[in-house]
């Protein structure tokens, strides 16, 4: 469907240091997008991090459907995942992570006191691909003016440590896990958000894609933003008159005349329509939208 081949050579490396760091962490901060909680996810994650305690957040939270949302943070703790939602741009959930950090930390921290093991702090790891808030969310987490705590025995001068409270570090060096593509669908999920980097696709064809998906599943939301009528869209696709996807590209053509992307001739620039469509939905303004849904 898609020629993508994008697996940055670093992510070898970037997996060895994660492993190496890991050996300091007593909690691990899975940070993931609301909109896509599947696709935003490496599928490595789970053998990474075996053995530590995990919080998976549901991050960007303020443009996902809230209703899908709370399914999937019910789905994460009915594996025994604690999943906590949040919007790092307001802070929204925010200091519910520090609460479950310290719940799941409670046992151990009893064992440690028992045996005189007195004063050592919670160690956090955030890990999260890119695009999905994780420089925000830090900053949220470490009330931004973060005071550094110093180098502890057995941690390369390299990596540093930042105060949330007076019970949690976090180590701000995890470095980025990156994801793999399983399939075409994580690919064009990761281009619709915006974690592919636009010049690496073809953007006219990934706002195609996204077109066609707005159409199959959330038409009244397009429709809405772009006054288009519901009824002659499905009117055209069900008399299949043209191939579908002619009929589709004549929306995308529409949808850039109407917003003004018209070059001399009067035809509509795909790449210009492209970038509007895209934008609308990463900004949130086509509305709340989850593309991955539990158990779909």
């Amino acid at each position: 469907m898609m020629n993508i081949n994008w697996y940055p050579g670093h992510m070898a490396k970037t997996k060895r240091q994660i492993q190496e760091d890991l050996k300091l962490i007593d909690v691990v901060v899975e940070l993931l997008d609301s909109r896509i909680p599947i696709s935003s996810r490496n599928p490595d994650i789970n053998t990474i991090v075996a053995g530590k305690k995990k919080i998976v957040i549901l991050n960007k939270s303020d443009l996902a459907d809230e209703k899908e949302t709370l399914k999937w943070a019910e789905h994460f703790k009915s594996q025994n995942i604690p999943a906590i939602i949040t919007d790092a741009n307001t802070g929204k959930g925010i200091k519910d992570v520090i609460k479950e950090a310290e719940t799941i930390m409670k046992d151990e921290l009893d064992k440690r006191e028992e045996k005189g093991r007195t004063g050592r702090k919670i160690r956090m790891m955030i890990l999260g691909i890119p695009n999905v808030g994780k420089s925000s969310f830090i900053n949220r987490l470490a009330n931004k003016n973060s005071l550094e705590v110093g180098n502890k025995p057995g941690v390369t001068r390299k990596k540093q440590w930042i105060r949330i409270n007076n019970n949690i570090e976090l180590l701000d060096t995890p470095g980025v896990l990156w994801p793999k593509f399983e399939s075409d669908e994580v690919a064009l999920n990761l281009a619709y958000t915006g974690t592919i980097k636009d010049d690496v696709l073809e953007k006219t064809d990934v706002a195609f894609y996204f077109l066609k998906y707005m159409i199959e599943n959330e038409i009244d939301k397009l429709c809405n933003r772009y006054n288009l009528k519901k009824e002659e869209i499905l009117e055209k696709l069900k008399n299949q008159d043209r191939p579908e996807n002619e009929i589709i590209y004549d929306i995308m053509l529409t949808i850039g005349k109407s917003r003004g992307a018209v070059v001399s001739g009067g035809n509509v620039d795909d790449t210009k329509t492209a970038n509007i469509i895209l934008e609308d939905f990463r900004s949130g303004k086509l509305g709340r939208i989850t593309l991955e849904k539990v158990g779909k």
